[in-house]
């Protein structure tokens, strides 16, 4: 698996693991038919279905990049992959990123549409935003780039307008962004469709940590149809090595020295550290978690 963050185990372990499915809740009311499909999918595939293909982590979040030397210097030396916000890069002014996007060895772009939505205090223009994004993408030719992730907002027909009209401006296919509650039919679909998926959901809890095992049914259909699927905000370690995934994105690191600890990479290993009787110190210790995922994605990327 890749993952990018705004930055994939040994086979025994994985299949062992594989055997067991522990699924809980959102099996009631209208997504009971979606629960039992996957499931059956799951019991009935075989193993060998399953592509293990190492992962890329790409790193995501708001990070002072060009205000902190060292994190030039980590990047140069070290050719993450990034995962940025076109809504921040346009908030922020953030053109220094597209300067360092030469030493980063995969660039994802997210549309931002959620954060723009909540910023704003006049009814969102969805039409216009999608034409500024699109001018951006073709600005910079960006080659990966999110669709709208709005389901929620303004409903799955209105988000399919909005993605073929990015697509017509762009003359590139997007990521789509899959929900649950888009149902399986959709994802066969969409699987077929595209050469690179994405599932949403998993920040917000659409998807909890004890329905994760529906990840291998899925991540199966999108094997078969050769499309590669995004995990966003996925970064439940053991779940790394569980969950195929081609790649997922991660904000982890900027949020330890929030929660009072560090990460250590050690050992192929990446382990968080919590702090006693001491205060962290902000920039340092997001410089320090910075360069510990970075180690831990680089060893993702050829192991995971």
């Amino acid at each position: 698996m890749k993952i990018y963050m705004c930055i994939r185990g040994p086979l025994s372990p994985f299949w062992k693991d594989c055997m067991k499915i522990y699924l809980a809740g959102g099996v009631t009311a209208n997504l009971k038919p979606f629960w039992n499909e996957c499931m059956n999918l799951y019991l009935g595939g075989k193993k060998s279905d399953i592509i293990i293909e190492a992962m890329k982590i790409y790193l995501a979040g708001n990070a002072p990049w060009k205000e902190e030397g060292i994190y030039n210097e980590a990047i140069i030396n070290n050719k993450p992959y990034i995962l940025e916000s076109y809504y921040y890069i346009k908030l922020d002014r953030m053109e220094w990123l597209l300067e360092m996007r030469p030493f980063f060895k995969g660039f994802l772009l997210d549309s931002g549409a959620f954060t723009y939505m909540n910023n704003v205090k006049e009814s969102p223009n969805w039409d216009k935003y999608i034409e500024e994004y699109a001018a951006f993408i073709n600005k910079h030719n960006v080659d990966l780039f999110i669709e709208l992730d709005i389901d929620v907002l303004v409903g799955l027909k209105e988000v399919q307008r909005l993605r073929k009209k990015l697509e017509l401006l762009t003359k590139k296919q997007c990521i789509p962004v899959w929900h649950k509650s888009r149902g399986l039919e959709n994802w066969k679909q969409i699987t077929k469709q595209y050469e690179y998926v994405s599932i949403g959901g998993i920040v917000t809890k659409e998807i909890k940590g004890n329905e994760y095992d529906v990840f291998i049914p899925l991540l199966k259909i999108a094997a078969k149809n050769n499309c590669k699927v995004h995990g966003l905000g996925f970064t439940n370690l053991k779940g790394l090595e569980k969950y195929k995934f081609y790649s997922v994105d991660s904000t982890a690191w900027v949020y330890g020295n929030r929660g009072g600890f560090l990460y250590l990479f050690k050992n192929n290993e990446l382990t968080k550290i919590q702090a006693t009787n001491k205060r962290l110190k902000g920039r340092k210790a997001a410089v320090h978690n910075f360069c510990q995922w970075l180690n831990f994605s680089k060893y993702a990327e050829h192991n995971l």
